[in-house]
């Protein structure tokens, strides 16, 4: 199952395409979903979480918590609409492009991709541009 929550006034516009997406690029790396949950919040909603449960006192655009089985997916992705905006505006990218980066980025994290090295990042950001293309693929 695939649930989006909101911590904030943005709301995602046809829930039902994403989650169609979403499946699709679970499946793409042979994987299957137990339970995921997308938070979208604020700057400061996620900057809460990133002291309290990883110590770190910065912004950022994403945490995923893993609850993931094997090859079933679980877990919470908070992702900050605030830094997404920010990251559109810095980066010249269309903010649904941003929106899809990094949601795909926490699903990459669930299926055990990393980002913690220079080789690490490119192949990150190489499927990260793969999933943005299947979403505007229809099915």
């Amino acid at each position: 199952m695939i649930d989006f929550h909101y911590e904030t006034d943005f709301q995602i516009n046809e829930e039902h395409k994403y989650v169609d997406w979403i499946s699709r690029v679970v499946a793409s790396e042979d994987r299957g979903i137990k339970q995921l949950d997308y938070v979208f919040c604020s700057d400061n909603f996620l900057w809460e979480l990133n002291k309290k449960h990883l110590n770190h006192d910065t912004f950022t655009d994403i945490i995923t918590f893993d609850y993931s089985e094997e090859k079933e997916l679980g877990g919470d992705i908070f992702i900050s609409i605030d830094r997404l905006m920010e990251n559109a505006k810095t980066y010249g990218a269309e903010f649904e492009n941003e929106l899809l980066r990094v949601m795909s980025h926490g699903l990459l994290h669930l299926m055990g991709y990393n980002d913690k090295s220079k080789l690490d990042r490119a192949e990150m950001r190489a499927k990260e541009d793969e999933k943005i293309k299947m979403f505007h693929v229809e099915q």
